[in-house]
């Protein structure tokens, strides 16, 4: 594993995802800016044009550029590899932008977590929204499934839900009260695994909607984003322990501590490298390489 460290140590990396460039991008919560990092270390940063925009989860577009949301600013940002920039405004008022995705109709999916909808905008800025069914669900992230369908945490409401590209909204209670599901992403299995930051555990969904939980080797490991590595595992940061972990299809864990004390792991991607690499809020992008 090694670190490496911002210019700005209270940048507050958050999100992070690899670029058609090669590089990483990730965004910069407590400055509102986006990084990149080339894999010979090379750092840059660019300023968004809406102050404290709050930016939070990025992911590489079909168009080559890479999109983020905006959660203060209540919008859905793009900047191209050459650090443009570009925003667009949501209908609704402080909805809370906060999960995005690649639709598999091309266009971006996204979460609006403080107005309990999901959102839809198209690579020219056109937006719609979809209320979902029941009240204070806090959508948390979403990933397309491998049915065609967006799949999302329901965050207050211990759920996880479908939403087929027309609006129409399935919902799956999880086994477990008060689990807190937040990141989520499709297994080397084509089932959906997600993590349950309050309880512990890491959840598996198949697309029928049958769940199985596999409990952490420690307590207060509190999970929070998951993605699936070159290896075929399942790699997530462990915000509460400081610790990356791993865990197989059969649910075997492996737990890697991150060297830097109270580092905040969030955003994990799988990189251009094979290598997993990871957003420390406390100031440095991390990289683990699988032996």
């Amino acid at each position: 594993m090694t670190e490496h460290p911002l210019n700005n140590p209270s940048a507050g990396p958050y999100g992070i995802v690899g670029g058609p460039d090669g590089a990483l991008w990730f965004t910069e919560i407590h400055s509102g800016r986006i990084g990149r990092l080339r894999m010979d270390g090379e750092l840059a940063s660019f300023p968004l044009p809406t102050p404290d925009a709050g930016p939070s989860l990025i992911v590489a577009g079909p168009d080559r550029a890479l999109w983020f949301t905006e959660y203060k600013a209540n919008r859905i940002g793009r900047i191209t590899t050459e650090g443009a920039v570009t925003e667009y405004v949501l209908p609704t008022p402080n909805a809370g932008p906060f999960g995005l995705t690649v639709g598999p109709d091309g266009a971006l999916w996204f979460t609006e977590s403080a107005a309990n909808q999901l959102g839809r905008i198209t690579l020219d800025g056109t937006v719609t929204e979809f209320p979902l069914p029941s009240p204070d669900l806090f959508p948390s992230t979403l990933t397309t499934g491998p049915d065609g369908a967006l799949w999302f945490t329901e965050n207050k409401a211990n759920r996880i839900g479908r939403m087929t590209t027309r609006g129409h909204v399935t919902e799956y209670p999880l086994p477990t009260p008060n689990a807190g599901p937040v990141g989520i992403t499709v297994g080397p299995d084509g089932a959906l695994w997600f993590v349950e930051i309050l309880v512990d555990r890491i959840g598996r969904m198949t697309t029928e909607g049958h769940v199985t939980e596999f409990p952490l080797p420690r307590a207060g490991a509190r999970p929070h984003a998951i993605v699936t590595g070159a290896d075929g595992a399942l790699w997530f940061t462990q915000w509460g322990s400081n610790h990356i972990g791993r865990m197989t299809t059969g649910g075997a864990v492996t737990e890697y501590a991150i060297p830097t004390p109270q580092a905040e792991p969030h955003g994990i991607t799988s990189g251009p490298d094979g290598a997993l690499w990871f957003a420390e809020e406390a100031g440095r992008i991390g990289r683990l390489a699988p032996r």
